[in-house]
C-alpha cells in the first residue's frame, strides 16, 4: 500500500502531512462460473464472468479525473490495493466528518480538484497539460477550490489535535466565555455518562425531596463537586464559586435534557451502522413499565460491516392507546426518527404476554401486510413453547407463566432454598434414584423457560409444593419474612385446581411443538429439518382439535389425579362462579367448564399461531439454509434454492447470473474432499472465497437477518445487558435515557458532538448561560 497521493502535482505523504489518504473505490464481487462442466479459476484459459458494479464505474471515473497515466491500465483491485488520493482533491460537500479523528468519503464522492495547468512533476503521470486552456472564471473558481482544499487540510489538523470541528463550531470566532462555557458542558457531559453507564440515577431522592431544601447533594452534584476538588477542573471551579448560582445554571430539567441528548447520540453511531449495512430485522420484547407507564423495549437485528451478528437494544416505545396509534408510533419512530427505511426489513420477532399481546400481534400483522419482506418469525433468545403459551390470553394461562418468573426468581435468592428443593425431590422420588437425579439437575438451570418447562413443572409440582410450604412454615427459623411471604405467595398459586388444569393442558399440547422449537434453537441443519417437518406438527395439532373431547377426557383425567395426590378439591374458578352461576341458574361441571374455556382455546391458539409465524415467505427463507455448506453436504449437494429466493430477488447484485452462480457454488464444495465443510451461515459469510459469489453472499447476508435463527455469544450481549438492569432496577426507579446508557456502556462517545447537538437542540439554555457567568 502506498503512503503517498497518486494525483499529478502532489507530494502529499501520510506520515509528513495532517491530510488523510483515501483508496480508489474497489470492485464489486466477480462471479466464477462452471463452463463445460469444469470450475473456472484465476490463472486458467477457462472463461471467467466478472461482475462490475457502480463501485467499478465511480473508480473508472477517479482515473479519468486524475489524468495519471500509469493508473489507465491497472484494475479496481489493484486500484485500491495500492493507490491513494488525498483530501485535497475532493469538494469540501464530499468529505463526511464521522468524528474529529475521523475523516471519510462520501458515498458517492469523486475527486475534482487537480493541478493540470502545467507539466506534472511525478514522472509517473501523463506528460501534458489540461486539453483546454482555462478561462479566467474557471482560473477563480480553480483558485476557489484550492483555497477550500487548504482550509479542509487544516481541519483535519484540527481533528487530529483533537480539537472542535471549525466548520461547525469556529473557535476561533468564540469569546473566552463561550470557550469556557463549552469546557464547562463538556465536563457536565461527561459526569453524566460516568452515572448513566453505571446506572446510578442523577438524583437520588424522589421529586418531593428535590423541590425542598435538602442538605445532601444530589449524585450529579456530588460527583461534580469531587470532579473539581481532585482534579481541578477549572471551568467547573469558576461555574461552582456560588452554589446558588450552580442551581440555577444547571438545574434539573437541564440534567434531564443532556441525559437524553447522550443517549441521542450514542444511539446515532449505533443506527449508523445499520444505514449502512442496510438490511436489518425489528425485535421486540414483553412491554415493562417504567416510571408508571407501558414501555416497549426495541431492538434492532444486524449483520455489521464485519460479518459479525448483532442484536442491539435501540430505545423504548410508549405502549399506550389502540392499536392504530401504536403502529404510526412505531413506525415514527423508525422512519423519521431514526432514519431507517422500513422496506429494507427482513423480519420481525416480538414476545408479549398478558393483555399486551393482542396489540402485539395487531401491529405484527398490519407490518406484514405494508412490508411483506419485514417476515413474522419466533425470537431466537425466547423457546418457541414458552412464547406459544405467554401470548395466550387466558387468565388461567398467564397465572401459570407469571408463576414461573416468580419460581425462577424466588430460587435465584440464595442456594440453600435450591437445597431445600431438592431435598423435597428426593423424598417424592425414593424408589427413582434416576428420576429424581433427572430432576434435580433440571431445577440447578434455568427450567422455567426451556423447551420441556412445563413438562418438568408436572414432575416436580408436588415437590415444589412441599418445598414451599416448609419454607413458609420456617419452623426453624432459617429464612426472612421476604422469602416466606413469597413461598406462601407460590405455594397459594400452585394448590388451586386451575393452576394445575391449565399445566397439565399446556404440557400435553405443546408436547408436539417442543421438539420442533428445540430445532429452531439448534445447529442450522437442524433449524432446515425443522422448517421442513411443520406439516407434521400442523397435522397433529389439528387431529388434537378435530377430536378434542377424546384429548380433553384423558387430560382432564391427569389433571383429577395430580390434583388428588396434592388434596387440591377440582372445581371451577371462583371468579367465573361469581359472574355466570346466578345467570345460568344451573350448576357448572368442571371437566365442561375447563374443555370450553381451556384445552379448546389453548389448542387453537397454537395452531394459529403457528401458521402467522411460519408463512410460507419464512418456510422460503429457512429452506434457503441449504446454501450452508455442510447443509448441502448433508443432502448430497442435491439442492435446489432458486424458488425459494424469490422474494429477496431485488436484494441480489445480479439475479440474472444466479442459477449459473448456486450450480458454481454446489460444485465448489462438492469437490472439495474431506475437508470440513462450514457448518452455520456465520462460518460461511467469513470465508475469503464466498466474495467470488456476490448472489450468494448477499442472500446470505440477509437471511442472517432473521430473529429466528440463533445468535452467538457476542451477539447477544446487549439482550443480556438489558435483562440484568431490568432485575437490577425496581419500576418506580428505571429511566429511559439511564437504562439505554447502562445498556450500552462500553459504546463510544463522543463529548464534542454531544455539546454541539445539545447547544443545537436547547438555544435558549445556552443564552441563559451568558446571564449566569460567574464574576472572575
Amino acid at each position: 500500500m502506498s503512503n503517498f497521493c497518486a494525483a499529478p502535482n502532489c507530494t502529499t505523504r501520510s506520515n509528513e502531512s495532517a491530510s488523510p489518504l483515501f483508496r480508489f473505490p474497489s470492485d464489486t464481487e466477480s462471479l466464477h462460473v462452471l463452463v463445460n462442466g469444469c470450475s473456472c479459476q484465476r490463472g486458467t484459459r477457462d472463461y471467467t464472468i466478472v461482475v462490475y458494479g457502480s463501485h467499478h464505474r465511480r473508480c473508472k471515473q477517479w482515473v479519468d479525473n486524475c489524468h495519471c497515466k500509469d493508473l489507465e491500465d491497472k484494475t479496481p483491485d489493484q486500484l485500491n490495493r495500492h493507490y491513494r488520493l488525498c483530501v485535497n482533491h475532493f469538494e469540501p460537500s464530499m468529505i463526511c466528518k464521522a468524528s474529529p479523528y475521523r475523516t471519510k468519503l462520501k458515498d458517492n464522492a469523486t475527486p475534482t480538484i487537480f493541478d493540470l495547468t502545467s507539466h506534472p512533476n511525478n514522472p509517473q503521470c501523463r506528460q501534458r497539460k489540461r486539453i483546454k486552456e482555462l478561462s479566467k472564471a474557471e482560473a477563480g473558481q480553480m483558485k476557489e477550490r484550492k483555497k477550500d482544499s487548504a482550509d479542509q487540510s487544516k481541519t483535519n489538523i484540527n481533528y487530529a489535535e483533537g480539537q472542535d470541528d471549525p466548520e461547525t463550531n469556529d473557535t476561533t470566532q468564540l469569546t473566552s466565555k463561550e470557550k469556557e462555557h463549552r469546557e464547562y458542558l463538556k465536563s457536565l457531559f461527561e459526569v453524566i455518562v460516568v452515572l448513566g453507564k453505571q446506572n446510578i440515577p442523577l438524583n437520588r431522592h424522589t421529586k418531593e425531596v428535590q423541590e425542598s431544601k435538602c442538605l445532601t447533594p444530589s449524585n450529579f452534584k456530588a460527583l461534580l463537586e469531587y470532579r473539581m476538588n481532585a482534579g481541578g477542573d477549572d471551568a467547573l471551579r469558576k461555574r461552582f464559586e456560588m452554589s446558588a448560582m450552580n442551581a440555577e445554571c444547571c438545574t434539573f430539567t437541564q440534567q434531564m435534557q443532556m441525559m437524553e441528548v447522550c443517549e441521542s447520540c450514542i444511539r446515532e453511531e449505533l443506527l449508523r451502522e445499520v444505514r449502512e449495512v442496510r438490511f436489518f430485522s425489528l425485535v421486540t420484547d414483553d412491554v415493562v413499565e417504567i416510571s408508571g407507564e407501558s414501555h416497549l423495549p426495541m431492538f434492532l437485528r444486524f449483520l455489521d460491516q464485519a460479518n459479525c451478528l448483532r442484536e442491539d437494544f435501540v430505545g423504548f416505545l410508549p405502549f399506550e392507546g389502540e392499536d392504530e396509534t401504536l403502529m404510526e408510533r412505531l413506525l415514527t419512530e423508525v422512519t423519521k426518527k431514526w432514519g431507517l427505511n422500513m422496506d429494507y426489513c427482513r423480519g420481525q420477532a416480538h414476545f408479549s404476554s398478558g393483555v399486551h399481546s393482542s396489540k402485539i400481534k395487531a401491529i405484527a400483522t398490519k407490518l406484514t401486510e405494508m412490508y411483506p419482506t419485514a417476515v413474522y418469525t419466533p425470537r431466537s433468545t425466547c423457546a418457541l413453547n414458552a412464547s406459544l403459551a405467554s401470548g395466550v390470553a387466558l387468565t388461567g394461562v398467564q397465572i401459570v407463566m407469571s408463576t414461573f418468573k416468580k419460581i425462577e426468581s424466588f430460587f435465584n435468592e440464595a442456594s440453600s432454598l435450591q437445597l431445600e428443593l431438592e431435598n423435597a425431590i428426593s423424598i417424592f422420588y425414593q424408589g427413582n434414584e434416576e428420576k429424581a437425579n433427572d430432576l434435580k439437575e433440571a431445577c440447578r438451570t434455568n427450567w422455567t423457560v426451556r423447551h420441556d418447562a412445563f413438562e418438568v413443572a408436572v414432575d416436580v409440582l408436588e415437590s415444589l409444593l412441599l418445598c414451599m410450604d416448609s419454607v413458609h412454615d420456617n419452623e426453624d427459623l432459617r429464612w426472612s419474612d421476604q422469602v416466606t411471604n413469597d413461598a406462601l405467595e407460590i405455594s397459594e398459586a400452585l394448590a388451586d385446581f386451575e393452576f394445575v388444569a391449565t399445566l397439565v393442558v399446556l404440557k400435553n399440547t405443546l408436547s408436539f411443538t417442543r421438539a420442533f422449537g428445540k430445532n429452531l434453537q439448534g445447529p442450522t441443519m437442524d433449524v432446515y429439518f425443522a422448517a421442513n417437518s411443520l406439516t407434521a406438527v400442523l397435522h397433529s395439532l389439528n387431529e388434537v382439535s378435530d377430536n378434542i373431547d377424546v384429548y380433553h377426557e384423558f387430560w382432564f383425567e391427569e389433571a383429577v389425579n395430580l390434583a388428588a395426590a396434592l388434596e387440591i378439591p377440582v372445581k371451577v374458578p371462583r371468579l367465573y362462579l361469581r359472574k355466570h352461576h346466578a345467570e345460568s341458574g344451573t350448576e357448572i361441571q368442571p371437566e365442561s367448564y375447563f374443555k370450553e374455556h381451556l384445552t379448546a382455546p389453548v389448542v387453537s391458539h397454537v395452531i394459529n399461531e403457528l401458521n402467522d409465524l411460519f408463512s410460507e415467505n419464512h418456510l422460503n427463507a429457512l429452506r434457503c439454509l441449504t446454501l450452508v455448506p455442510a447443509v448441502m453436504g448433508q443432502l448430497k449437494f442435491n439442492t435446489s434454492e432458486e424458488n425459494n429466493v424469490e422474494m429477496y430477488r431485488n436484494d441480489l447484485p445480479n439475479a440474472d447470473t444466479l442459477p449459473t452462480e448456486l450450480h458454481c457454488w454446489r460444485v465448489k464444495w462438492k469437490h472439495r474432499g474431506k475437508v470440513t465443510l462450514p457448518s452455520t451461515v456465520h462460518e460461511t459469510l467469513q470465508l475469503a472465497e464466498v466474495k467470488f459469489f456476490p448472489n450468494v453472499l448477499a442472500f446470505l447476508r440477509v437471511l442472517c437477518n432473521l430473529p429466528v435463527l440463533s445468535l452467538d455469544v457476542d451477539g447477544d450481549a446487549s439482550r443480556k445487558r438489558f435483562q440484568m438492569y431490568l432485575e437490577n432496577t425496581p419500576d418506580k426507579h428505571r429511566s429511559k435515557s439511564l437504562a439505554f446508557l447502562n445498556i450500552h456502556y462500553n459504546a463510544r462517545h463522543d463529548l464534542d458532538i454531544m455539546v454541539d447537538s445539545y447547544i443545537k437542540l436547547y438555544p435558549e439554555n445556552e443564552s441563559h448561560a451568558q446571564v449566569c457567568q460567574p464574576v472572575d
